[in-house]
């Protein structure tokens, strides 16, 4: 049987460890050529190692696979272009682009924020994503062929203490959105996931927690990254341990309320409590995910 990537060129970004590890080492079980990238920094962005990266050379090597190590920042424009090339250089094309290296700090109310949470928060995630899908873009349009498949996070939805990765989170969700368009005329494929698994930065595991590894999400990306999803492009799904989804696009309004000409303020003030936001309570949010909200602050 035919392996689902055999032939194809695979780069997944922080791939040293976690989710990106898992992802690389399915890719070359399925039969692509794959480009480890990871800086081998820690899960909140402080050191650097090759290690991490060489380690998961060797053990796709060791099982039988094809893989070279990158040691470049995405956070860094030349460097990230640099994994790009990376995969040009030693095997001449790029078929298939993860992005999935980030990190993440600790949690602190917006007025606690540092601005250097804010600053690494955004060029790990979101600049790195644009970084290396535009330097991939050029090369998949001239191919006719392409999959792009990027992290995003059910953090986007609201998570308190993140203001800064849901700001990221959910900037690259509608990044993707928007790249679908712009590559779907090329053969190129641009989807997101918002997975959850247990990782390195992972410290007091929930009981759904525990249960989920990053193996969990790897089949996922696998399909999003083959031949088979050529018609899916522009979508956001969730993944955990036995359990794919698909969210609607765009989210439907719940409720709508209408009428001839523009609302004043005075008829907004009455009607608004008796339609759209009646009920609500200032202190009451709609769960993150379907495992529930996350714990208040104490």
């Amino acid at each position: 049987m035919k392996k689902l990537l055999e032939g194809r060129v695979a780069v997944v970004t922080g791939s040293g460890g976690g989710i990106g590890r898992a992802e690389a080492m399915a890719m070359a079980k399925q039969g692509a050529k794959v480009v480890v990238n990871d800086i081998g920094t820690s899960y909140d962005g402080h050191g650097t190692t090759h290690s991490m990266a060489d380690g998961v050379v060797k053990e796709i090597k060791a099982a039988g696979g094809t893989a070279v190590a990158s040691y470049g920042s995405v956070a860094v424009e030349k460097e990230a272009e640099s994994i790009i090339q990376t995969a040009i250089d030693n095997f001449g094309r790029i078929d298939i682009l993860v992005n999935n290296a980030g990190v993440i700090r600790d949690p602190h109310d917006i007025y606690e924020v540092t601005t250097d949470d804010w600053e690494i928060t955004m060029r790990t995630h979101l600049y790195h994503v644009f970084f290396c899908s535009r330097a991939a873009a050029k090369y998949m349009k001239k191919q006719g062929y392409g999959r792009i498949i990027s992290t995003s996070s059910h953090t986007g939805f609201g998570w308190r203490g993140f203001t800064y990765y849901s700001a990221v989170k959910e900037g690259i969700a509608g990044f993707t959105r928007t790249l679908a368009r712009d590559m779907v005329d090329f053969g190129v494929t641009a989807n997101a996931i918002r997975p959850l698994a247990a990782w390195r930065g992972t410290k007091d595991l929930t009981p759904a927690m525990a249960i989920n590894s990053p193996a969990d999400v790897a089949p996922l990306v696998i399909y999003l990254a083959s031949e088979e999803a050529g018609n899916v492009t522009g979508r956001i799904f969730e993944v955990w341990h036995g359990h794919v989804g698909i969210f609607e696009e765009p989210p439907p309004v719940k409720q709508v309320i209408t009428k001839e000409g523009s609302f004043t303020p005075e008829e907004l003030v009455k009607m608004m409590p008796q339609t759209l936001t009646k009920g609500l309570i200032a202190k009451e949010f709609a769960p993150t995910m379907s495992f529930g909200a996350p714990p208040k602050k104490k």
